[in-house]
């Protein structure tokens, strides 16, 4: 099982930008498909980006696309997400998490492990 800590959040004016990492331990990271969610208040987790494990192919959410980045460094054991131009509608908690295969899929019940989660507030 690999354990996933997040670490970039933060408060940010909108138009500005965020880089979130993701760091990963414990299992041989690049047999993971990665991924990243979030969560605003009082609403269900959505899918913003995903990875494919070799880092050639990446997916993305509508309403994120176009402004957001996802990258991973295997060497590393690492992910980002950039955020960029970010939108006050971009306000939740965003979570890291792993999916342990080769295939790539966005609903946040296929992805086995998760990270702490860390907090973006864009205020207008």
């Amino acid at each position: 099982q690999v354990q996933l800590v997040e670490s970039g959040g933060g408060l940010v004016q909108a138009g500005a930008s965020l880089r979130l990492s993701c760091a990963a331990s414990g299992a041989t990271f690049s047999s993971y498909v990665m991924g990243w969610f979030r969560q605003a208040p009082g609403k269900e987790r959505e899918f913003v980006a995903a990875i494919t494990r070799s880092g050639l192919s990446t997916y993305y959410a509508d309403s994120v696309k176009g402004r957001f980045t996802i990258s991973r460094d295997n060497a590393r054991n690492t992910i980002t997400l950039q955020m960029n131009s970010l939108k006050p509608e971009d306000t939740a908690v965003y979570y890291c998490a792993a999916r342990n295969s080769f295939l790539v899929l966005t609903t946040s019940s296929d992805f086995g492990s998760w990270g702490q989660g860390t907090q973006v507030t864009v205020f207008s």
